[in-house]
């Protein structure tokens, strides 16, 4: 009896320590030349997520990469290659303030919100931006 009960405690404190993993999800963003009257746009501007999840760009029009601009303390910088697929797994919460290198100029930028933590958007609105990129921040993360 004795071995059962270690046996059910193992059990649950594997289960507590790794569902997180195994709950894990997978979102998707297109890289777009056009979007209904929109030019150089990803998908979705803004997007929540949970630590753990991933993040796929999808290279939809040829052209376009991913590049962190903004996010929390400690997290490496990340660049995508032109005209390529990116998946990023987010292991740290916060926000996360990214581009499209060729056309940051444009408008091209986007949010993720990982873990509902937005204790670095001070941070992330210092971030220097260019052209309808500023206007577009301005408006995003004042929706947040």
């Amino acid at each position: 009896m004795f071995k059962s009960k270690i046996a059910i405690l193992i059990s649950t404190m594997f289960i507590i320590l790794f569902s997180g993993h195994l709950m894990a999800a997978s979102h998707q963003i297109d890289m777009l030349n056009k979007l209904g009257k929109e030019r150089m746009v990803f998908s979705k501007k803004v997007i929540s997520v949970d630590v753990n999840d991933d993040v796929s760009w999808k290279s939809v029009n040829k052209g376009h990469n991913v590049e962190f601009i903004g996010m929390p303390e400690g997290v490496k910088k990340y660049k995508s290659k032109i005209s390529k697929d990116a998946v990023y797994k987010f292991s740290k919460a916060g926000i996360y303030l990214y581009q499209c290198t060729p056309h940051k100029a444009m408008g091209m930028i986007g949010i993720v919100i990982v873990g509902n933590d937005k204790s670095n958007l001070e941070k992330i609105k210092k971030v220097k931006v260019y052209g309808k990129s500023k206007k577009l921040l301005k408006s995003l993360l004042a929706d947040l």
